[in-house]
């Protein structure tokens, strides 16, 4: 494989060196094969994630692709208060949750510091689907939830969203498409087959800590009525 895509999140998942593709031509000559599983959509096939609700709408925005860390911080919570699509439905196992306003279901499941695959995958080969699934009433339980608290996290081999609506727009693999629903998402283990170097750099350390101090208090003056004064956040 050769990690010349646009921001290159399965390379890194594979351990891959995003800053030089050439580096995995090594494979070529003492490269590894891996078996990885992949991820079923419909008649689709993914290997990174498909989103719907505000995770979909999300992907759709045109900065998506070059930030896409910094490009769900900043809408997502707007988009979770505000958002007016179909009402969704999903199963994943024998979990049913109605009504969420976003849902990311994963080949494999992300690391949770954050809610929108902004992390990375410590696995590709776990034979199970991970899937988020995000239900807020506020602008503050939003941004709450960008932390990590109160999202509920599955992993399951099968998934199922449905909707009040004959088609939704789901982002496979940052691409929206149309599908009509319900949608069924499954795993396919090991089928993929990848040849990468034998020497990877591996994935990289976590990003800085989010200041989620500081969200919550911009959450909070979004959230306040028209002409009240916003309150004194304590030092």
């Amino acid at each position: 494989m050769i990690s010349a895509g646009t921001r290159n999140h399965f390379a890194l998942d594979l351990g891959l060196d995003r800053e030089n593709p050439a580096a995995c031509l090594d494979a070529l000559t003492d490269g590894v094969e891996q078996r990885i599983d992949l991820g079923i959509i419909g008649d689709r096939t993914f290997v990174n994630n498909a989103s719907f609700g505000a995770y979909a709408e999300v992907v759709r925005s045109p900065a998506y692709r070059d930030d896409k860390r910094g490009t769900t911080l900043q809408i997502l919570p707007d988009l979770l208060t505000g958002h007016t699509g179909p009402t969704l439905a999903v199963r994943a196992g024998a979990v049913t949750v109605t009504g969420p306003q976003a849902v990311l279901v994963s080949n494999n499941a992300y690391e949770m510091s954050v809610i929108a695959g902004l992390g990375h995958r410590a696995r590709l080969d776990a034979e199970m689907l991970g899937v988020v699934v995000v239900t807020v009433n506020s602008a503050m339980r939003a941004v709450g939830l960008l932390g990590g608290g109160g999202v509920m996290v599955l992993t399951a081999d099968e998934a199922v969203v449905d909707a009040d609506v004959p088609e939704i727009p789901v982002g496979i693999d940052g691409e929206t498409v149309m599908v009509p629903t319900p949608v069924r998402c499954a795993i396919r283990p090991r089928t993929l087959r990848v040849r990468v170097p034998r020497d990877r750099p591996g994935v990289r350390p976590p990003k800085p800590r989010i200041d989620w101090a500081a969200l919550r208090a911009l959450a909070s003056l979004r959230s306040a009525p028209t002409g009240a004064e916003p309150k004194e956040m304590p030092v």
